[in-house]
């Protein structure tokens, strides 16, 4: 990186699952590096929902190099998330039409609950040899069971990692959320379910969900405890697949914690 910037820059390692990230500084100037950004990143800079793209610059390996913004700020605290400029900004996000057609034209097209189910069961099959769980059995069931109730017309651009720590809060005050490399065309509920059923608690739903500008009905509500088990699982077998055994519990014990509040699992 510091043969893009010049000498005079300290380039450090960001940390993130990628190894792909970068902070830059110099005397007065702070950048934000991330090689093989998403095309995507020039529209949600526009839109206020990143830090502000800088530049871009391809290297003569065809890797594309971006800057942003360096903010002082932090992450939102898990209590936090129950703001309504939380639900304000998800919302702005779902209903961008230039968001949407930007991702429909990088070749993204709406994700269907079949195709979530068919993957999460394509990677179980593989993990069931080395790891097996019985809750884990009975999430798919689940999905499998619900399948053909939980289809929706309406798609929009989903983040698909809504955890606290992806929504930074700026020392000016603004509200970003951050790291979109798993953003997809899909069903609203894929966020809200995962948002909601980890953060908010449940006689708050309504309420939140309102600030976010729609009222609530049953056929939302089965979506969305759709999409937040089979997210569950998703990351669950991530963290299994890279070994991360940790981490892949935690998300377990969250997993049923969820399911028996759901009445899924006793």
């Amino acid at each position: 990186m510091e043969h893009i910037l010049g000498n005079n820059w300290t380039v450090t390692p960001a940390g993130g699952s990628t190894g792909e990230a970068y902070y830059a500084q110099t005397e007065g100037k702070r950048l934000f590096l991330k090689r093989n950004s998403s095309p995507f990143l020039a529209v949600l800079s526009a839109e206020g929902i990143v830090p502000k793209l800088v530049w871009t610059k391809r290297l003569e390996n065809g890797d594309v190099i971006t800057a942003q913004e360096w903010l002082e700020g932090r992450e939102l605290q898990p209590k936090e998330m129950n703001h309504p400029r939380v639900a304000a900004l998800l919302s702005k996000i779902h209903h961008s039409t230039e968001l949407l057609d930007m991702l429909m034209r990088l070749g993204k097209h709406p994700l269907t609950p079949d195709e979530v189910l068919k993957d999460i069961k394509e990677n179980q099959t593989v993990l069931n040899r080395v790891d097996p769980h019985d809750e884990v059995q009975q999430a798919v069931t689940f999905l499998e069971e619900r399948v053909d109730d939980v289809h929706h017309d309406v798609h929009v651009v989903c983040h698909c990692d809504t955890n606290h720590n992806n929504w930074l809060l700026s020392a000016d005050d603004q509200l970003y959320l951050i790291d979109w490399d798993n953003a997809m065309v899909a069903d609203p509920a894929l966020d809200l379910g995962m948002l909601l059923h980890s953060y908010i608690p449940e006689e708050e739903w309504e309420n939140w969900l309102k600030e976010y500008g729609i009222s609530p009905d049953d056929q939302l509500f089965e979506r969305m405890i759709w999409y937040a088990v089979s997210q569950s699982l998703a990351f669950i077998q991530w963290h299994q697949m890279r070994g991360e055994y940790d981490e892949a519990t935690l998300r377990l014990n969250k997993l049923k914690s969820m399911m028996r509040k759901q009445g899924i699992i006793k």
